[in-house]
């Protein structure tokens, strides 16, 4: 086991939780509860669904990463397959940093610099799970 790697999936595992801070101002910084009521019940069902799947993702590949961070960093089978789909889960996060027109909505210096520490994040998880998954 490398510790040093664990040690670091395990920030990672932190940082990724702290990632559903910001997930929680979204509906209100885009006021989901006016913009959805044009939808039809079922769209507006939908839509909640799928963020809540989401989320839960998030939960689930922080908590594995803090609560398994040594296994994480053995680079066992598993622990490659886990680490090379986090990378897969960050880096497509990553790249709709790039299409989602997310600039109308930084109106304040707080949202945008914490669009851009995201941004910043989604990198480095994409980067430490990619190397956890190859290198070990």
């Amino acid at each position: 086991m490398n510790s040093q790697l664990a040690e670091l999936i395990f920030v990672a595992g932190i940082a990724q939780l702290s990632i559903l801070i910001a997930s929680a101002v979204v509906p209100f910084r885009l006021k989901w509860k006016q913009a959805l009521t044009a939808l039809p019940r079922l769209h507006r069902q939908m839509y909640l669904v799928y963020g809540g799947y989401v989320v839960l993702s998030i939960v689930c590949l922080g908590l594995i990463s803090v609560f398994q961070a040594a296994e994480l960093a053995t680079g066992s089978g598993l622990a490659r397959a886990f680490c090379g789909y986090v990378c897969l889960f960050w880096g497509v996060r990553l790249s709709l940093q790039l299409i989602l027109e997310a600039r109308p909505y930084l109106t304040t210096w707080w949202l945008k610099c914490g669009y851009h520490t995201l941004s910043i994040l989604f990198a480095a998880l994409t980067l430490l799970y990619g190397y956890a998954a190859v290198a070990v």
